[in-house]
């Protein structure tokens, strides 16, 4: 037995933490339980030998852990008396304070805005793209003597940047540091650029973008810029340790110069202009004498907390190549990807000085083969190069983003393009595949729906002018995403997002961060704040992030309850959006909001049982009986009628147990017959989709919710498909057969939440389902309906679960996998039940047996 994957705070690679108890966490190769382990931290820690199987979120218990440095570590595992030491990993302490300032471009120096109508004028005449200010470049020369041990480079924005060191890029990281609310706490991220120092001359160099900070973000239009202030600004400190065991700091200050360069602006939503012809140069070199240097703007740092970035950092993660150019007319293309994503193009062109190219993107064509931007709204999606001439060119964007798959190419005939595919790069955790394409395809367009959403935040959308972190998309769409990937780091950060958005009041916003979307949140939306902790807890056994969110969770109780004390939710329920986006049926919102609340009592006395917070348990398992009591007075009728009578009010009613047992069997037929009435189509929106089909098959319906996987359409998941979807669109009849598009108000085709079934294919079809917090112990139960063949993987906190089984001729075989340290319980289609530990087990059913 040996640790493989060695994570501190939930990320593999070399994070920097500011916490002084980080957890340390493995997984397991080969063995079957370990017995004992021992973690060594450099010459900080050593645990000892520590007779426990346990193997996730170990915390630090060392001598303190000193600010900026980087430390190693090791665990040792045993299995009985043999044991085995691990390959090193490691990871970062940040700063404990900061010298630099806030630096940006002074105003006085902004060079004269170009004029319509000239050569160099912009690509629109529109207010809009005028309100944006071109991107400054900003540089520091400074002399290095003496040998240096290691250089650290800590940098954060209130916007974007992009890092240079003597003519060389710093990391991989794009739209960097990513969004926060930048009232609240700002986030940097730690580079070691010990191998671009050089003796001598050297020049740190950075490009800073509008970004969240001074961009446009929302759909106002007129309010949808400036959010949290008019220019970016850069903040940065280069620590030199020197072999003589000196430091040199070199940070932000008035000493830097910023000058215009080609970025003439760069936007979010808007996309990017650049002229090449107005490049500096090797202006991130030493020597370099080119452009228009002025002295920097510098500002003393607030009061606002930074810390470390604590979740992966956005990436380009994939390349895609054109599957078809069309030629629309004289230097006019329309180049197809095949996916619909989120990214950008790169170009690459030959031409005449001044040529300007145009690329323009979206997600569908319209049927004459035009591009459909009619759903971006005010969104521009149109990234400008001017060529400077002379050669080959390559082109790339820096500070903006597109959720497309075709691009329209103008200005030129001769171009190659490459979509690249970004965001935040999040560890793959599960695979799975089958015998039916449909399911195959609706596979893939559940994941490129949450790559093209998790961009430092779970926006709705890539595309229009929105992009914002709706919390009922998130956390419906969270136990599929957490299947798909690993997003424990990911989502901990989105975490205290929620926790800066909360109100005085404790209610829980609709977006976040809070911004655009100013109001208090609706059910569904507002009860992620208890919904989020508590899946984490179970996807991962972070029982820690538990006990950082309770007392904003209690907040929020108590809030719901001191304006509801009947115990149904009636008032104080924001914007109030019910079951979205649901088709053919309207749930009541009292229903659906009442449900919530119950719900939301259940987790929360669940989560205080694990934290110890008996007395507070059952205070909480006492509201639900009196919210149960109440939803059952007020909208249970007899014959287990719920009032509103639609799919998602008995979905809910199931799902979370609000009727009495002797009810579940008749509201489960109810629910069917529901389905039936609809021919065997669902009519859920956003809140009831990820719920339904495992209703349905803990109800012993799987046959139903089989139907309904494969029904191909209208209204269905199949449906999208038939029409060559390639990721989750935001509504069931954003393109029909009858009616065309839907309303380009609100029509985005990349909208992970009606993939919420996801969660239903690994955990039911598959069987793969958590028994206990972190897959300690896991259920194992295929349901195969009519597929000949699944294949499942899902990379726990612990190892690799698989789930791999074959039907055909009444015979049933099944190949399971389970890691060290996990046990499980393995579920036959007839009912046959066995107990299994770590191992590879293989069982079978056939005509004449087991």
């Amino acid at each position: 037995m040996r640790a493989v994957g060695l994570r501190c705070e939930h990320r593999e690679d070399v994070p920097c933490i500011d916490d002084p108890a980080p957890r340390l966490s493995w997984a397991l190769e080969d063995g079957t339980r370990q017995t004992a382990y021992r973690i060594r931290v450099g010459a900080l820690w050593d645990s000892g030998r520590v007779e426990s199987a346990r193997s996730i979120d170990i915390p630090y218990t060392g001598r303190p852990l000193p600010p900026g440095s980087e430390l190693e570590w090791t665990v040792e595992v045993w299995e009985g008396e043999t044991s085995q030491v691990s390959e090193p990993a490691r990871f970062r302490t940040g700063l404990a304070e900061w010298t630099a300032e806030w630096i940006s471009r002074d105003s006085q120096h902004d060079p004269a805005v170009p004029v319509p109508g000239t050569d160099e004028e912009l690509d629109e005449s529109d207010l809009l793209v005028r309100r944006l200010a071109p991107c400054p470049y900003l540089r520091r020369a400074f002399e290095s003597r003496g040998g240096v041990r290691r250089a650290t480079l800590y940098a954060s924005a209130r916007g974007l940047l992009e890092l240079w060191l003597n003519g060389e890029r710093v990391g991989d990281a794009v739209l960097a540091p990513g969004w926060r609310d930048y009232r609240k706490r700002i986030q940097y991220a730690a580079h070691d650029v010990t191998a671009l120092v050089r003796e001598g001359e050297n020049v740190l160099g950075a490009i800073a973008g509008t970004g969240w900070y001074a961009g446009f973000v929302g759909f106002d239009p007129q309010r949808a810029a400036n959010h949290y202030g008019r220019e970016p600004q850069l903040l940065c400190e280069l620590h030199l340790e020197r072999e003589d065991g000196g430091v040199e700091v070199l940070a932000s200050d008035d000493r830097w110069h910023a000058s215009a360069g080609p970025l003439v602006y760069s936007d979010l939503l808007m996309g990017e202009r650049y002229d090449a012809r107005r490049e500096l140069g090797a202006w991130s070199e030493p020597g370099h004498a080119g452009g228009a240097w002025h002295p920097v703007l510098a500002r003393p740092r607030d009061g606002v907390r930074l810390v470390p970035e604590r979740a992966q950092p956005m990436r380009v993660t994939q390349d895609l190549r054109p599957v078809a150019v069309t030629r629309r007319g004289p230097g006019v293309h329309i180049v197809d990807l095949g996916q619909n994503m989120a990214g950008w193009a790169r170009l690459e062109v030959e031409g005449e000085r001044g040529t300007r190219v145009r690329l323009r993107f979206a997600e569908m064509l319209q049927p004459d083969g035009s591009l459909y931007v009619e759903n971006l709204r005010s969104a521009r999606q149109l990234d400008t190069y001017v060529l400077r001439g002379g050669g080959r060119e390559v082109y790339e964007p820096r500070f903006t983003f597109h959720g497309f798959r075709y691009v329209e190419v103008s200005g030129i005939d001769e171009f190659e393009l490459t979509g690249r595919v970004m965001h935040s790069d999040m560890p793959r955790s599960g695979t799975f595949e089958c015998s039916d394409p449909l399911v195959n395809q609706l596979v893939s367009n559940i994941e490129w729906g949450q790559r093209g959403n998790f961009v430092s935040v779970p926006t709705d959308c890539p595309q229009r002018d929105e992009r914002l972190g709706w919390l009922a998309d998130a956390q419906v769409f969270l136990p599929t995403a957490a299947l798909n990937m690993d997003v424990a780091a990911f989502m901990t950060k989105w975490g205290d997002d929620l926790l800066d958005a909360q109100s005085g009041d404790g209610a829980y916003p609709d977006v976040a961060p809070r911004l655009v979307v100013e109001r208090d949140g609706a059910p569904a939306w507002a009860d992620a704040g208890v919904i989020v902790p508590w899946t984490l807890w179970w996807r991962y056994g972070d029982l820690r992030l538990v006990g950082r969110h309770w007392d904003a969770m209690e907040r929020y109780m108590d809030r719901l309850l001191r304006h509801n004390p009947d115990l149904l939710w009636t008032a104080r329920r924001g914007n109030d959006y019910g079951d979205w986006l649901s088709v053919g049926e309207h749930t009541p919102r009292d229903v659906l909001a009442t449900a919530y609340w119950a719900y939301d009592a259940a987790l929360m006395a669940e989560m205080a049982r694990a934290l110890g917070r008996d007395e507070r348990a059952e205070t909480y398992e006492r509201l639900r009986a009196g919210i149960v009591a109440a939803f059952n007075r007020a909208y249970v009728g007899e014959d287990a009628y719920i009032e509103g009578d639609t799919q998602t009010v008995y979905v809910l009613a199931l799902y979370t147990d609000l009727i009495d047992e002797a009810l579940r069997p008749r509201a489960a037929e109810r629910l069917v017959e529901n389905i039936a009435r609809h021919g065997f189509h669902l009519t859920t929106g956003f809140v009831g989709v990820g719920l339904l089909c495992p209703v349905l098959s803990e109800a012993g319906y799987a046959d139903v919710a089989h139907r309904l996987l494969l029904t191909d359409t209208f209204p269905s998941w199949g449906c999208s498909i038939r029409h060559g979807a390639t990721t989750i669109w935001e509504r069931w009849d954003g393109w029909t057969d009858d009616g065309g598009f839907q309303t380009p108000a609100m029509n985005s085709f990349n909208h992970y939440s009606l993939g919420s079934v996801g969660r239903w294919l690994y955990e039911h079809v598959a069987g793969i389902r958590p028994a206990r917090p972190g897959y300690e112990h896991v259920l194992v139960a295929p349901e195969p309906g009519s597929l000949g063949w699944v294949r499942a993987t899902y990379r726990s906190v612990r190892g690799p679960i698989v789930s791999e089984w074959r039907q055909a001729d009444d015979r049933f075989e099944l190949t399971v996998e389970i890691p060290a340290n996990v046990t499980a319980t393995v579920v036959l289609p007839r009912g046959e039940t066995y107990e299994v530990g770590a191992g590879r087990h293989e069982l079978g059913v056939t005509p004449s047996g087991i």
